[in-house]
């Protein structure tokens, strides 16, 4: 009878342990999954990512070859667009571009002459601005009532200008003569006619008198007369005009814009000048005008150039933040897995009897391979342990004083690691796990049948 009562009690304290141990399988196994759940979500953020990431290269590549577009087309038909000048007498004028932008400088007479002398000139550097010409021009200007009348001429840096005049009808009410620097100016004056600050200089006119202007930086100057009387006004009009012009004798090219097209070619390293000029004022005539078309020829290399520069780097800039977030991710995904490795729990936090004996089993047998990693590899291969004695199976020596098999398990963690001796030993001194490092409340010991 107690010999059955024993075996009894036995079967008993067996039943428990393996609810329990079912228990232990299925938040083993839930943990298991969530772990590689998780390390699927890695694998694909990162695939999204690399799309994400091929997304934004074609996007800034499409949008890089709009911006190349829009800056080609606004230097070729923009800054370097064709334009028409008008030319008076003795004009020299420069030509300014960049070499590196402008292949050549084309240049057209409209309303072709057979007497026509302009000129276009190119040098190596900028020639001197030495020789001076002097003429003058007598107008009789007829102004219109509420309106203007206006003259164009290109004058350099250093050219001096007189202009005198004689008001023809004395009753009427002043005129106003101005001198503007460039078609701004004058369209200034236009719209506010009274007002003196928009031109170069802004006169009354009273019968006769003189203006005398000189000139400090090159460019179009407009001299022009205004009309705010009721009625039409006749006047005369005298222009000394004493002007500097180009030495144009060390010219390396020179072509006659009577012949037809001009067309000098620019070195894209060198510091090419052109100048085009007009002859001077033709007897008999109060004045003299030219009409000239002028166009560039892009430097195509240039911008070809520019756009695989542009590419270039921008392709760097997405390798380098490409290279940046891979590391950033690689990092913080170890990070995941060894935080979720080290927090997911074997056990339920419970501290009762049935739990602490469902983990204990649980973890004798599943807790094999991570004692291989603790034991050293020669006990593995079959280490000396006792003055010769070869133990037939190591994996059952405990992890603390490899002496003795593990007959304990930990409690809470329920790891498997020593003897019931060195377990108490720790457990009393508040040691530590020497598995997950988790602290020893309770030691259990572990009997074989």
């Amino acid at each position: 009878m107690e010999e059955e009562s024993r075996n009894h009690n036995h079967s008993q304290h067996e039943s428990v342990p393996s609810s329990s141990i079912s228990t232990s399988h299925s938040q083993e196994n839930a943990v298991r999954q969530q772990q590689q759940s998780s390390g699927v979500s890695y694998r694909v953020n990162m695939s999204i990512s690399d799309s994400s990431t091929r997304n934004d290269i074609w996007s800034c590549l499409i949008l890089l070859l709009i911006f190349w577009l829009f800056v080609t087309t606004t230097m070729i038909f923009g800054v370097y667009g064709s334009s028409e000048l008008q030319l008076g007498p003795h004009c020299s004028r420069p030509i300014h571009t960049n070499p590196l932008f402008v292949q050549s400088i084309k240049a057209q007479e409209l309303d072709r002459q057979t007497s026509s002398s302009l000129m276009l000139y190119g040098f190596h550097n900028s020639p001197p601005l030495d020789v001076e010409f002097t003429w003058t021009e007598t107008h009789i200007a007829v102004v219109p009532d509420d309106g203007h009348k206006e003259w164009l001429y290109f004058l350099n840096k250093g050219s001096k200008l007189e202009i005198s005049y004689n008001v023809k009808s004395p009753s009427s009410a002043p005129l106003s003569l101005v001198i503007a620097r460039g078609g701004e100016s004058l369209e200034d004056w236009i719209d506010h006619p009274s007002c003196p600050n928009t031109t170069l200089s802004w006169n009354i006119l009273y019968g006769s008198g003189k203006i005398q202007q000189k000139i400090s930086k090159p460019s179009d100057y407009y001299i022009a007369v205004g009309n705010l009387n009721s009625q039409q006004v006749e006047m005369q009009l005298n222009f000394t005009m004493n002007v500097l012009v180009y030495n144009a004798s060390k010219a390396y090219y020179r072509c006659s814009l009577g012949s037809g097209l001009c067309s000098l070619s620019l070195d894209p390293l060198g510091t090419t000048s052109a100048i085009l000029t007009s002859p001077g004022p033709t007897k008999g005539t109060s004045s003299a005008k030219w009409y000239v078309k002028l166009s560039y020829g892009p430097r195509w290399i240039t911008y070809f150039a520019g756009l695989g520069a542009m590419t270039i780097l921008v392709l760097l800039a997405f390798r380098y933040c490409n290279m940046c977030r891979t590391t950033s991710g690689d990092g913080t995904g170890f990070q995941a897995t060894d935080r979720g490795s080290q927090s997911a729990p074997l056990l339920s936090h419970k501290d009762d009897g049935l739990s602490s004996w469902g983990s204990s089993y649980d973890s004798v047998s599943h807790d094999e391979q991570d004692l291989e990693d603790w034991l050293p590899v020669n006990s593995l291969e079959g280490t000396s342990l006792n003055e010769g004695e070869i133990n037939s199976n190591p994996r059952h020596l405990q992890v603390i004083c490899c002496d003795a098999p593990r007959d304990c398990f930990f409690l809470p963690c329920g790891h498997c690691a020593g003897c019931f001796t060195c377990g108490t030993r720790i457990a009393e001194e508040g040691g530590t796990c020497p598995i997950c490092r988790k602290k020893i409340k309770k030691v259990r010991k572990i009997f074989t049948v």
